[in-house]
């Protein structure tokens, strides 16, 4: 009987890699990396998890900056048969604690500045491990990294073996840990290079953050299983990323990457001319930006459509009309209905629904929650996503809101429930209701509509400065509405659209 063939997603990516020397990661500094390389740091990297006691399906929780050794750590998770579980480094503690006791990680990677905050909080929760890569390779993780030999044997693994997780909230209840296969993340890559063209010869910038779905599994495992280069960048900046243009054949990004290079003096066609692709997701693109950078640049930025727990769903066509305010069609190999939220029934084009989604780029399903699982799915296997959308006479597929109020803040899911709660516990507040309105720069704005309680001395500002310390920078308002009231309908329910449409252009530029 011949050998069972691994379906490791390390495996993959090693087998379609080109010559050693080939650059992977281009940096402005010494951390750049061949492909050869970044294979050898990873072996390194994933001898050293194993000395640290990470077995096959041990989680690794990692908040550390961007940064090519985050390339490193994530394929020697690969190669260890860990489950990667990236943490957004804006978290503060009292958010990593629930992450980190409801996955129970083996090794938590951290900041040198959250080292001595996180320890405790690991030892309260009886984690075995916590590490830090330090500024410039000099924490306890790099030493590890650096002591430890290159040769590794990539552990085998199934096509249903989990790769990450990843947390996404509900909008009521604690947040969910999306768990990712080695399929899931393999046959959406492969998928994506096919539709997007890719191959050895692009030059992708790389501007994204690296814990989630975009930044990580998009942008780097598309470029890795194609053999390109990234112009790796450890933040958004529109004078590097101009600067980058004209060596650079790519990029993806969230609408705040295009509204602002749209502001920058440096962006024209000429800086373009040696780009063949626009990709933008994560949030909502209005039409004006879309008009905005063809007429500026000549190009159509290419829209598509995903979620934490499917990785990409839709796409404009490569070739074809990439239609403003559109997510395209449905992936090869991905199956997508539009049906009523209720029954599950589907609905004719032009009518609004829920969009379902069935394929190999569906997450096993929820860490922990068989129950919410089960919820989330029809009884023929479709995941129901919560965004409501239409299709048009021509088939493309039109997001026109999400069922449960999500708001995408610049490319970030931001949970109404979440912000309400930290709200509605500082004194003074009586109740309130986030929701999120249309803003150029982010796609949606999180807002606020606070209710005060009686004779209650409660500002904006002092609500923003209770906020900072309890939530993310990118959760927190961009504004908060003192209001008398909230708008309820007859059954007492808070009525979210009709507070969207009252503030919708609060943020408008003029």
């Amino acid at each position: 009987m011949p050998p069972v063939q691994s379906a490791n997603l390390f495996d993959l990516i090693a087998a379609r890699a080109p010559l050693p020397d080939k650059l992977a990661l281009q940096t402005r500094d010494a951390t750049a990396l061949t492909y050869g390389e970044l294979f050898k740091r990873s072996g390194q990297a994933a001898n050293a998890l194993v000395k640290l006691g990470v077995r096959p399906g041990d989680r690794v929780a990692v908040q550390i900056e961007k940064s090519t050794d985050m390339i490193v750590v994530a394929l020697a998770c690969l190669r260890a048969g860990a489950v990667l579980l990236p943490l957004n480094t804006a978290y503060t503690l009292a958010e990593l604690e629930y992450f980190l006791g409801d996955a129970e990680p083996a090794l938590t990677l951290c900041r040198p500045g959250g080292f001595e905050s996180i320890r405790p909080l690991a030892r309260a929760l009886n984690l075995r491990s916590v590490e830090s890569l330090g500024f410039n390779h000099d924490g306890t993780f790099a030493a590890a990294i650096a002591a430890a030999p290159a040769e590794f044997e990539t552990v085998g693994r199934a096509r249903n073996d989990l790769a990450a997780i990843l947390y996404t909230s509900g909008t009521t209840g604690r947040s969910k840990g999306a768990m990712l296969t080695h399929e899931n993340l393999a046959s959406n890559a492969l998928t994506l290079i096919d539709c997007w063209r890719f191959s050895a010869a692009d030059r992708l910038i790389h501007a994204l953050p690296v814990f989630h779905t975009h930044g990580l599994f998009v942008a780097v495992n598309v470029a890795l299983l194609s053999g390109a280069t990234m112009i790796f960048m450890p933040r958004f900046d529109p004078e590097a990323v101009i600067a980058a243009l004209p060596e650079a054949t790519a990029m993806m990004g969230v609408p705040t990457f295009y509204t602002r290079l749209l502001d920058h003096f440096g962006l024209d066609r000429d800086m373009c001319a040696n780009m063949r692709l626009f990709v933008s997701g994560s949030a909502p693109l209005l039409a004006e930006t879309h008009a905005a950078w063809r007429a500026r640049t000549g190009f159509a930025i290419l829209e598509r459509y995903g979620m934490t727990e499917t990785n990409m769903i839709t796409s404009n066509p490569y070739d074809g009309d990439r239609r403003p305010g559109a997510v395209g069609f449905a992936l090869p190999g991905v199956s997508v209905r539009i049906a009523e939220l209720e029954s599950g029934a589907p609905v004719r084009n032009g009518e609004i629904g829920v969009i379902e989604v069935k394929g190999p780029n569906v997450f096993a399903g929820y860490w922990r929650m068989p129950e919410k699982t089960t919820q989330e799915f029809r009884a023929d296997g479709y995941f129901i996503t919560g965004d409501l959308a239409q299709v048009d006479d021509d088939d493309y597929i039109h997001i026109v809101g999400r069922a449960k109020d999500l708001v995408i803040s610049g490319g970030f899911n931001v949970y109404p429930k979440e912000v309400e709660s930290e709200i509605d516990a500082i004194e003074g507040v009586l109740e309130s209701a986030v929701f999120g309105v249309p803003h150029a720069d982010f796609g949606e704005a999180v807002t606020a509509a606070v209710v005060k309680r009686p004779g209650a001395a409660v500002t904006e500002s002092a609500i923003l400065a209770a906020l900072a310390p309890r939530l993310a920078k990118f959760k927190a308002p961009k504004q908060i509405v003192l209001v008398d009231s909230l708008p309820r309908n007859a059954m007492g329910k808070v009525q979210k659209a009709a507070l969207r449409d009252a503030y919708r252009d609060i943020y408008r530029r003029p």
